[in-house]
């Protein structure tokens, strides 16, 4: 008896430090509207709700919870990182639903084990995501992805090289600068005039104080000018009418450059009004079948 009394004694402290090895569950407490927690208090319980997020089962309805949990307590993040880009002109709904994304994927991707402030993460995640927001839809004219960050990269390095001179850096330079061709720097260039536009109806200003309109700027963008089509048609029937007989010249002469009747071409060549009719639409084919065959 001795000897399974110590036996057993001797077990005892074994077993309770097996026990003690499992930790015991994170408790959480219920909270029935996340989203009204003082971003305080957020802080301190987004530590519980993230270390019970790594010891549940992803897909159980208590994952779920923890989850949602921790989003819409975490929503005042998302909507102090989104006042900064308040001066844009998108809507400010859309881009609390794209920071939205961004704290998800840092809830996603935290690490309790890791002992870093949940914020830390979570504020480039959110941050970064409403910026590639307004990269990707926030141009006027849609430009391929890498003249995109082209616009950034020349941004920067025009800040660079006028905090080394005072005058404006050249193609050359920038390209000298960002080591690229001249070609890929102008093509940059121009796909930085379509991240903003204007407005047409927008007043133009002159004079100091810049209060004297001039008019608008719509009234600096040129129209077609139907002569310079007319001048061009002209040309192009040039060497078809050369190969016209003389008559046919003639009676196309007298109708559109003189601008007679058929009546009265008839009169002046002794012929039929009918007869002239009939020449007219000849000669007419025959120039417009040549152009076609041209284009």
């Amino acid at each position: 008896m001795r000897s399974n009394s110590t036996t057993a004694a001797g077990m005892e402290p074994e077993t309770m430090s097996k026990v003690c090895a499992v930790p015991e569950p994170t408790v959480l407490p219920r909270i029935p509207a996340p989203q009204r927690v003082a971003p305080a208090d957020a802080r301190e319980l987004s530590k519980l709700f993230l270390q019970r997020l790594e010891e549940v089962e992803e897909g159980t309805q208590e994952y779920q919870y923890v989850r949602n949990t921790l989003i819409e307590m975490n929503l005042s993040l998302v909507r102090y990182v989104a006042r900064r880009f308040s001066s844009r002109r998108e809507s400010m709904e859309d881009v609390l639903q794209v920071g939205t994304i961004g704290l998800i994927k840092a809830i996603d991707r935290y690490d309790p084990s890791r002992d870093v402030e949940f914020t830390t993460l979570a504020v480039p995640y959110i941050q970064g995501e409403i910026k590639r927001f307004f990269r990707d839809t926030t141009w006027s004219v849609r430009v391929p992805r890498r003249l995109q960050e082209l616009r950034i990269d020349l941004s920067r390095a025009r800040e660079e090289l006028e905090g080394q001179g005072s005058h404006e850096p050249s193609v050359a330079e920038l390209a000298d600068h960002l080591g690229m061709t001249e070609d890929e720097v102008a093509e940059g260039l121009v796909a930085c005039n379509g991240y903003d536009s204007d407005s047409i109806d927008r007043p133009i200003q002159a004079g100091g104080g810049g209060k004297q309109e001039t008019g608008l700027v719509a009234d600096l963008i040129g129209t077609e000018d139907p002569a310079l089509a007319l001048a061009e048609d002209v040309q192009a029937l040039k060497p078809h009418l050369a190969k016209l007989e003389d008559r046919d010249r003639t009676l196309l002469q007298l109708r559109f450059g003189a601008e007679m009747t058929q009546a009265e071409i008839g009169e002046e060549l002794g012929l039929s009004q009918m007869h002239v009719s009939r020449l007219l639409t000849r000669a007419c084919t025959t120039l417009r079948q040549g152009l076609l065959a041209e284009g």
